[in-house]
């Protein structure tokens, strides 16, 4: 592509462009990890949110950390069903003790279409979260204490 300058023209992205993924020119297909590693990390961005998944997949997630080398999966605790032009999004999450439960699913929804949308062009139809838990901050500080010790032996 060049432009009647002889430099070439570059390709937009972003608001003005367009976010169609079927054309004339062509299809876009976006995988549901795709759209699930964008809706985990948009979640994450909350604050207010301790972690994302469920008992299993944050059991799993541990077992990931300790490995050395291993990737953080951004996708955890989010399922995703993409269709050609349409994203719904499930996200199982624990939240942080005192925050408004009901807020912080607001904000969370907010964020994960903005991102998915922004992204990939897609429209999301719906964000269903679920709190799988509510965390004190003295429950993570002695899970994350190997040296502490119970009162009883």
């Amino acid at each position: 592509m060049t432009s009647d300058a002889g430099a070439p023209s570059r390709v937009q992205f972003g608001a003005g462009a367009k976010s169609e993924l079927i054309s004339s020119e062509g299809r876009t297909i976006i995988a549901d990890a795709v759209v699930a590693k964008i809706a985990g990390i948009a979640t994450r961005e909350i604050n207010g949110v301790y972690d994302v998944g469920g008992g299993t997949a944050r059991a799993v997630g541990a077992l990931r950390d300790r490995i050395p080398g291993a990737r953080v999966n951004h996708a955890q605790g989010v399922a995703v069903e993409v269709g050609e032009k349409q994203a719904a999004i499930d996200i199982g999450i624990v939240a942080e003790y005192g925050v408004a439960l009901h807020e912080l699913a607001v904000g969370i929804r907010r964020n994960v279409i903005t991102a998915v949308e922004r992204m990939t062009g897609l429209e999301v139809t719906e964000v269903n979260i679920t709190v799988f838990d509510v965390i004190l901050f003295t429950e993570s500080d002695s899970e994350s204490d190997p040296d502490s010790r119970p009162r009883v032996q």
